[in-house]
């Protein structure tokens, strides 16, 4: 939730549509609290439709086989440099045919 309060602060005003599943985190009573503050929509997959969130889903998925099963952390710390470094890897300079060939940053300055 922390996240979600960081991103709202930094890009006041917006009010996006939020995808999730149906993870315990989505349906709590912080969550909704967090959604009547800040007025975003949210939009969560059906129970046993992960072809719902299919996006989020194939992401995760690349995340692990390019990243997760690669890397040895054994600390937390170590894990979150991974993430953060896959992060930066995969919107500034992973390019998909999806995209027409750019990364996601590079297809988001041109829309």
């Amino acid at each position: 939730m922390d996240t979600l309060e960081k991103a709202y602060v930094k890009h006041p005003g917006v009010s996006p549509m939020i995808q999730s599943d149906r993870g315990f985190q989505y349906t709590s009573h912080e969550y909704k609290r967090l959604q009547l503050k800040y007025g975003f929509t949210k939009s969560m997959s059906r129970v046993s439709r992960c072809l719902d969130n299919q996006p989020i889903e194939r992401f995760w998925g690349t995340y692990k086989s390019e990243s997760y099963y690669l890397t040895k952390a054994d600390t937390y710390e170590a894990l979150y440099c991974a993430v953060r470094r896959y992060m930066r890897y995969y919107n500034n300079y992973r390019y998909t045919e999806c995209l027409d060939g750019l990364s996601p940053n590079e297809y988001r300055r041109a829309a």
